[in-house]
């Protein structure tokens, strides 16, 4: 398989080098968190003052340290005094009580660590408790629209364009020459989260209403959505508790993002009608096949996965009876965002403008959208079109 240098996550990984906290990555599956450990170590080698342990314990040849002791013992006995002892740990779910192993091994402050595993063990909100706070969670995406074209290279960025929001950024599902192979990857990825990460590890018996919601929450990317509201809809009964559940374990296996809203004027954030944005447009084209998207949702949740991936804070906005799309925040500064599909009519583009207008703020105002032209600015409100924001800082 081909690999591209994924330079913003190593480079994260480059800057938390020799700080005492377990590093773990985390993401969706098969969003790249081996691969990215893989090409870190060959980095790392390439320095003598270096000493790396490697292990996968999905391979048969580390088989024997899924029991915690041999684990200990193993990586005890390659550490090399004098040099700087990396440790990378890949599946690390594979050994049964591997917290405990690895809180030893960190308490005695021999190896920089490094551990991935299946986001059934792995998840953000169980990080802090299985490794007593000591940890940087390195949070990977799958391939943003610039990886993409580096990856394929492009002779029609427009058209490249249109290709990646169905193809998505699932770089395993790239190696197959025919779409229906390709979507049958993406959709055995969906699959194995959904049993693998949520039905097993939470015992859930009810896998025919956790897919309904999952291919619910595709189908109203970028809606506001409630718990009682999915719960009245859905034809299946129910109730909110368990689509309150159901809904939190998805976002724990990173297959959403659920978005906050934020009351701009009051400065303050809302608790209720949440968004949720899917972790990779491919994945909804593999699950709901070629029933019509709304497209300007489907560049929404992209700049939406895309705000996150560039390490951003991000809410809806709510001002009066109005909606920004994001509210995009770092370092202490904002920037408000609007998408959409086309702007070329008049209307449309007021229609989108308008709440941008009425925050009396100085932050940064845009709209990004498919103009397929240079960017303007309206009312001192940037236009930009979504390939050129994709491929270009904010």
């Amino acid at each position: 398989m081909k690999i591209i240098e994924r330079t913003a996550y190593l480079e994260e990984l480059r800057q938390v080098r020799g700080i005492p906290d377990i590093k773990v990555i985390t993401g969706l599956r098969r969003s790249g968190k081996s691969k990215l450990m893989d090409v870190y170590i060959d980095e790392l080698k390439s320095d003598d003052s270096v000493n790396t342990v490697r292990i996968n314990l999905n391979l048969k040849d580390f088989a024997s340290l899924r029991a915690p002791d041999e684990l200990y013992k193993y990586v005890r006995e390659r550490y090399v005094p004098g040099k700087e002892n990396f440790l990378f740990i890949d599946e690390i779910q594979q050994c049964s009580g591997f917290e405990d192993v690895v809180n030893s091994l960190h308490d005695e402050e021999s190896f920089d660590i490094y551990i991935t595993g299946s986001n059934a063990f792995l998840m953000s909100s169980d990080l802090a408790t299985l490794f007593r706070g000591r940890v940087y969670e390195i949070s990977m995406y799958p391939f943003s629209f610039a990886e993409y074209i580096t990856y394929h290279g492009t002779n029609n960025i427009q058209d490249s364009f249109d290709e990646y929001v169905k193809k998505g950024g699932l770089a395993g599902s790239y190696l197959y020459r025919k779409p229906e192979q390709a979507q049958a990857y993406v959709k055995n990825v969906f699959r194995a989260t959904v049993v693998r990460d949520i039905i097993e590890k939470y015992k859930i018996e009810n896998e025919d209403l956790l897919i309904m919601l999952a291919n619910f929450l595709m189908d109203n990317i970028g809606n506001k959505t409630s718990v009682r509201n999915i719960a009245n809809r859905l034809e299946y009964k129910t109730n909110d508790k368990t689509i309150g559940n159901y809904l939190n374990y998805l976002c724990k296996a990173f297959m959403f993002y659920p978005f906050q809203r934020y009351d701009i004027k009051g400065k303050k954030y809302l608790e209720t009608e949440k968004k949720y944005y899917l972790s990779d447009t491919s994945l909804r084209f593999a699950e709901l096949g070629t029933k019509t998207p709304d497209w300007g949702r489907l560049y929404e949740n992209i700049v939406a996965i895309e705000l996150l991936r560039r390490g951003y804070e991000v809410y809806v906005g709510v001002l009066y009876n109005k909606e920004v799309d994001f509210v995009a925040i770092k370092n202490g500064s904002r920037t408000y965002i609007q998408v959409s599909d086309n702007i070329s009519d008049s209307d449309t583009l007021n229609r989108e403008i308008s709440p941008l207008l009425e925050i009396r703020d100085a932050y940064p105002k845009m709209v990004i959208a498919r103009t397929r032209h240079e960017e303007t600015q309206t009312d001192g409100v940037r236009i930009i079109d979504i390939v050129e924001w994709l491929l270009n800082d904010m």
